[in-house]
């Protein structure tokens, strides 16, 4: 994919469990955006999500930075790079820049698009703080 958000330290596989460590930035550094927050939402932290793409899961981390979707990282994709790619890499800028899941599929690559928000949705579900 042409634009890959984020920085992977390394993969760790400890038998046949492997672990990702993300990092996404310096620990107390504020995001400064003109994006809404969602701190009151979330956790900070870097966060795995999965969903089901058109030829098979699709697997990303997402970084969220003083409640600011700051960095999404592609782990799996194995829809098409073109059509598919080029549909989760735009979404991707939108979810950056608007700081939001709330889009629309993309024509054309609408299992793509549906199954790359999902799986940033997922991301963010374990990233919710819980309570009233």
């Amino acid at each position: 994919m042409k634009k890959v958000f984020g920085i992977i330290v390394g993969l760790l596989v400890l038998g046949s469990t492997a672990s990702l460590i993300f990092a996404c930035a310096a620990p107390g550094r504020r995001v400064e955006t003109g994006r809404p927050s969602l701190l009151d939402e979330y956790r900070d932290g870097v966060y795995e999500g999965t969903a089901q793409g058109r030829r098979g899961p699709i697997r990303l981390a997402v970084c969220l930075e003083s409640g600011v979707i700051s960095e999404i990282d592609i782990i799996d994709f194995r829809d098409d790079e073109f059509v598919g790619g080029s549909a989760v890499d735009e979404l991707m800028e939108q979810i950056l820049e608007y700081n939001t899941t709330d889009l629309d599929a993309i024509t054309g690559a609408t299992e793509s698009s549906l199954g790359f928000l999902a799986a940033v949705e997922d991301a963010l579900t374990k990233a919710k703080i819980s309570g009233p």
